[in-house]
């Protein structure tokens, strides 16, 4: 904790308080930032988010707001455009924004917020709700080393953090990790169907699947043994599960192959959303 409470911005202004604005918010008082160091900002924010502010002494949608010293978006991408000139009023000199938009480079970040400096673009995810995210971050080359403990100690109050040492790899984190949590969602949802298929009651089922994947999900998280080996380590030479892994193994049209083609897709979406 002494380390975490050296980095700690004397002030935030969170931009933009959905679910992965909220997570970092309850992230970050959870590691020592006072509320009263932070202003939200979000014209819609949730009756959840009002609550939370006025429980911890943060500033909700106030009338004037100061730049801060840290500026963090956690608007949609789609509304830079048009929140980007309130936003550069936030923006002081030695500003660091931290950004968590995807697709919206560094490059389009600084032309629409032309007091920018100092920028961290970061992708989190679903899990960061719960403290146990996946986070990809690459900074801009003036961003200070003091600057980066301060945005990873706050991003960290979520879960893991990466450093990348290139901008470029943040379109494919988006589209791994980012998205990451919908893609096991959609896995225990056809997991729950096919045991239905094979003559499970539906509630049942249900539950045995999300107890399956997150009992599955623990256990990796647990072990140092690489999932290949996790995996095997399941396996009988000649049984139940090694019929199914037939099929779902199968070259070409198996997972793999679905799942490099989704993934793909992704990333080729977040690059859509620049400019």
């Amino acid at each position: 904790m002494p380390d975490q409470a050296k980095n700690l911005p004397s002030s935030i202004i969170l931009v933009g308080a959905g679910k992965m604005g909220g997570a970092m918010l309850e992230g970050w008082l959870g590691v020592g930032v006072p509320g009263s160091a932070v202003t939200v900002v979000d014209p819609r924010a949730s009756d959840a988010m009002k609550a939370l502010c006025e429980e911890r002494g943060v500033a909700l949608n106030p009338a004037t707001v100061q730049p801060a010293e840290v500026v963090v978006l956690g608007i949609k991408p789609q509304t830079l455009e048009e929140a980007a000139p309130v936003i550069n009023g936030y923006v002081g000199r030695g500003t660091l924004i931290v950004s968590i938009l995807a697709g919206k480079t560094i490059r389009n970040l600084r032309d629409r917020l032309p007091n920018a400096g100092a920028v961290v673009r970061a992708m989190p995810n679903l899990p960061a709700s719960i403290g146990r995210g996946a986070t990809g971050v690459a900074a801009s080359e003036d961003v200070t080393e003091a600057q980066k403990a301060i945005a990873d100690t706050l991003l960290r109050s979520n879960g893991l953090v990466e450093w990348l040492p290139s901008e470029t790899m943040i379109d494919a984190v988006t589209a791994m990790s980012g998205g990451g949590p919908a893609y096991v969602f959609l896995l225990v949802e056809h997991l729950a169907a096919a045991g239905v298929a094979a003559g499970l009651p539906e509630d049942l089922s249900q539950r045995l699947a999300r107890a399956t994947v997150s009992g599955a999900g623990e256990l990796l998280a647990r072990s140092d043994l690489p999932p290949e080996t996790l995996r095997q380590n399941v396996t009988s030479p000649g049984g139940t599960t090694a019929a199914a892994l037939k099929v779902l193994m199968a070259e070409p049209g198996g997972v793999k192959d679905l799942m490099k083609e989704a993934i793909l897709a992704a990333r080729h979406r977040a690059g859509e959303l620049a400019g």
